[in-house]
C-alpha cells in the first residue's frame, strides 16, 4: 500500500483517540483494582461452609411466603434435609 492511498486523519481526531485510549486503560485498571479489593474484603470476612455430602441441615423459613397462618405459630426452620451435592464454595 502506498502512502498516498492512506487516509489522512485530522490531528485533533488522532489526539482524541490517544486521550480516549489512555482513559480506557485508566478505567480498566481501576475496575480491576476495585474487583481485587472487593474480593480481598469478601475473602477476609467469609469462611467456607463446613458442610459435607450427606450432612443433615435445616432451612430457615423466614422468607417462605407459602406457609399460611399466624407468623408466631410458624416453624422457624424446615427439615432436616440431606445434602446431596456441593455446587460451589457458597451453595449447597
Amino acid at each position: 500500500m502506498l502512502k498516498k492511498d492512506l487516509v489522512d486523519i485530522h490531528l485533533t481526531a488522532s489526539s482524541f483517540k490517544i486521550m480516549l485510549d489512555k482513559e480506557r486503560h485508566h478505567a480498566k485498571k481501576f475496575m480491576q483494582d476495585s474487583f481485587e479489593y472487593s474480593k480481598e474484603r469478601w475473602d477476609k470476612s467469609h469462611k467456607p461452609p463446613d458442610f459435607t455430602v450427606e450432612d443433615l441441615v435445616l432451612v430457615s423459613t423466614l422468607n417462605f411466603n407459602n406457609i399460611k397462618g399466624p407468623k408466631k405459630l410458624k416453624y422457624s426452620f424446615a427439615g432436616p434435609f440431606m445434602i446431596k451435592e456441593l455446587h460451589g464454595p457458597n451453595s449447597v
